[in-house]
Formats: structure tokens, sequence, C-alpha cells
């Protein structure tokens, strides 16, 4: 079973162009439809194969956050019993909500903290950050009428409306965001537990039940919202930081990307300056930055140049142009957690592109059999019917992937969201493969004469 949260909203103000999303991937399973047209979070992570419609955009329904479980079948399994009851315009059967939390403005972004899911952030067209214990949030059903619900903590510090770059650590309880202020803006959650208990909170583990009830440790403190300031504020952009990502390997480590066409670097321990900036990184405002989770050296960047570009920091000067190890075009991007060499793109084109740079060069023809397509790419999905605004690999389940399409003028108003998988004989050793094929070849010849 996997749980995940996705973000209703009535409108949606400015579009993303060229590559939009990094991600470091199939066949379509289950989609679905609605009004959800925004920002998706994998949250604990299982199994499905759906298409849902979600919530109408068009003002009838508030702004809200959906958290429900989508049940996906095992690889390998025949799906006949899930397209039986598939319907383009109905929600799927096998995604259940469990909740609907009503948001405060529309909602952007959505980031959900590693050490404990059911603590997340979103962003809205304001400056704050606001911070959502989706677990103690009361349910809102289906009540069109219902007051927005109150986040459990607001993140204050910038200038300016922070709308999409938004990130959270994988080793503590730390937040990044990006905005129109040019800044990167830093917090701690953990600051605001210390301004609620004791001292002895302060080595409490968000997770932990402790932390949870010093978080939401009354009515009031909920209904007002308690405010955290900032840890650091970073100043190094001179245009609208679109995307930040912490680097996998330090909590220290985070880098950011922006209209400004730079990829800067900072490290927290030598001050709030640039430990390593690139000017003209692409020839474009870059829209995404993705840090690779299996080296600490590559980072992946989508740019409104409709480029996707690899960069090795090892080979970058700070203050000089960007030299990237590849270029890929179309698409933003973000790295697979099954390979290291895997990623996935996605952009205004309606498809969802694997790539794998280590078929890049003299190898690739032999890999792909198909001298047309670019190098590196392996697999397209094109299972959605619009421009899709953000995906997600599922930490978990392997080579499971969920994305979401704005299809607001083809679905009464709504999103597409789909979870689906790759087949494994994509990606598996050809060798591998290929001796498989061969044990099912009489199978596999009976039923193409069939067809």
């Amino acid at each position: 079973m996997i749980r995940f949260i996705t973000a209703g909203t009535r409108r949606r103000q400015e579009e993303e162009v060229g590559a939009s999303a990094v991600d470091g991937g199939g066949r379509g399973l289950p989609e679905v439809e609605g009004s959800h047209p925004s920002d998706l979070r994998l949250v604990h992570q299982r199994q499905p194969f759906l298409a849902l419609p979600l919530l109408p955009t068009d003002g009838t329904y508030p702004n809200t956050l959906v958290i429900a479980n989508c049940e996906v079948v095992k690889p390998r399994t025949a799906a006949a019993e899930h397209i039986s009851v598939f319907d383009e315009e109905s929600q799927s059967p096998y995604v259940k909500k469990i909740k609907t939390i009503i948001h405060p403005g529309e909602v952007n972004r959505i980031r959900e903290l590693p050490q404990n899911s059911n603590i997340v952030a979103t962003h809205t067209d304001s400056p704050e950050v606001l911070i959502w214990d989706v677990d103690a949030q009361p349910d809102c059903g289906d009540d069109l009428g219902a007051a927005e619900s109150h986040p459990n903590l607001i993140l204050t510090g910038h200038q300016s409306n922070a709308e999409y770059a938004l990130a959270m650590c994988n080793y503590e309880a730390l937040v990044l965001s990006g905005g129109r202020d040019n800044l990167v803006v830093l917090w701690c959650i953990r600051d605001h537990v210390s301004s609620l208990a004791n001292t002895t909170s302060l080595g409490v583990p968000v997770g932990s039940p402790s932390c949870m009830q010093s978080m939401n440790a009354s009515e009031d403190k909920i209904s007002d919202s308690p405010t955290v300031a900032p840890r650091s504020v970073f100043h190094g952009h001179k245009d609208t930081v679109e995307d930040v990502q912490f680097c996998h390997f330090s909590p220290q480590e985070f880098c950011s990307v922006g209209d400004d066409s730079c990829l800067i670097l900072w490290d927290a321990r030598a001050g709030r300056s640039p430990a390593l900036k690139v000017e003209k990184a692409h020839d474009g405002d870059i829209n995404c930055v993705d840090w690779s989770p299996h080296d600490e050296n590559f980072i992946l960047t989508g740019s409104a140049d409709s480029s996707v570009k690899m960069f090795d920091r090892r080979n970058l000067t700070s203050g000089g142009a960007g030299s990237s190890l590849h270029t890929f075009r179309h698409h933003k991007a973000a790295w697979s957690p099954d390979k290291s060499s895997v990623f996935g793109s996605a952009g205004e084109d309606n498809l969802i592109n694997i790539w794998d740079y280590e078929k890049v060069g003299a190898s690739y023809e032999h890999f792909m059999r198909t001298p047309t397509a670019p190098p590196g790419l392996f697999f397209q999905h094109a299972g959605h019917r619009d421009k899709v605004v953000d995906f997600h690999w599922n930490a978990t389940e392997p080579w499971t992937i969920a994305s979401v399409s704005d299809d607001c003028a083809r679905v009464n108003g709504g999103g597409t969201l789909q979870v689906w998988r790759m087949s494994d004989l994509i990606h598996r050793h050809e060798d591998e493969v290929l001796a498989e094929l061969e044990m099912f070849q009489d199978q596999i010849f009976c039923c193409s004469h069939k067809n």
C-alpha cells in the first residue's frame, strides 16, 4: 500500500516552461483524474497502479491537502481486474482517501520530512512556509464550507512570496526555502520545540511521540499557528530562487537555482555566502535542481531552455560559466533511488523520459537499437494527456513513479495523478532479459501468431 498526499488548488497563476522537474523508472497503471495540477509527494510507500480524478479547480472546491492510500499491483502480475474497472472520468477504486485538510491558499509545493512522513511543509502564494502534522490535523471530509485548517507551525523569514523552492533534510529537522526575494532561507523545526518545552526536548528526534506532543502542545497553540524564525538567510542569487535541494550526504550542504540562470552550492558551516556559484549554468531560467542520492558530486538541473544538465561539482569553478558533464534535451529531472546512473525527466510535451547516463557514448546504439533516440534515453511514459507538472520516484517500491499532469481543460477542471511502473524487462541487463525471453519464446510466438 502506498500512502500519498496530493494538493488541490483553485487556480494556477504561473506555468512552468521548458524543463521543469528532475528526479533521479513504464507502462501506466491506474491514473487519477481531477483537480490537482500542482504538486505530489509520496509519503509511506508500498504498491498500486492507477489513474484518479482529483478535485475541481473552478473555485467550487477549496484549496486542499488530500491524504490517501493507493493499492499497487505486484510486478509481473496481470492487471486485467484493474483495467476492467478503470474509468478515466472517475476516481480509481484502488485509491482510498483518508483525510482532507483545507489549505489557506493554493498549494504550489509539498515536501515531507524524511524522518517522519506525517510532517509536511507547503508553499503557497505568501512569504511563509507552512508546517503540517497531517496525522494530528482534523479531517474536513467533503464539507465544502469548512473553515480553513490551521498549520501546526509557520516558518517566517522571507521578505517576499516564496512559492516553489522547498526542501527538507534527510538527517535533521531542517527546512530550506527560496523565493522572489532572491533569498535562500534555512529553518530547524526543533527550534519551535525548544520554545514550548524544557531543554530536554532539544535532543528529541522530530519523529518521536514526545516531540509531536510538544509541537501540538495545546489547542490554543495549534489555532495560533506559532511561528519559527530562520536559522540562517543566504544571499547570492540576483533573481527569484526557483528550487533548492539538500545534499544527501551532509545536512550542512545544499544547492539552489533560479531565474538568474545560476547554480549555487552552499555550506552552512562556511557562512552565508555561496561556497561555489556557477554563472550561466543554462541559457534560461533554471526551474529545478536535484542532488544525486548515490554520489555527492553529481547534480541535475532543468531549465526553461528545454535542457537537463548533469554537473560534476569537482569540475566546477566559482564565478565561471557552467560546464556540464552531459546535456539532455527537454524536461526537468530527478534521480532514481534504484540505480545510480538513472534519472527521470518531465515537461510540457506530456512525456516522462527515463535516462541512463552510463548509456551515453559508444555503447548507446547497442543498448537502445534505436539510432534516432537521444543518447541515454531508454524509456518514455506517454500516459498523460497534458503537461506533466511534477513526479516522484517511490523510494521503497523499485522502479515505481507517481506523476501529476495539468489536465484542467480536458477533465472538467482538474488534473491527473498516475502511479505506474515500467516492466523489469526494460531496465534489467540485456543478456539476462534475452535469456528469460528465450525460455518463453514458444509462448511468445504463439501469442504473436494468434494476434
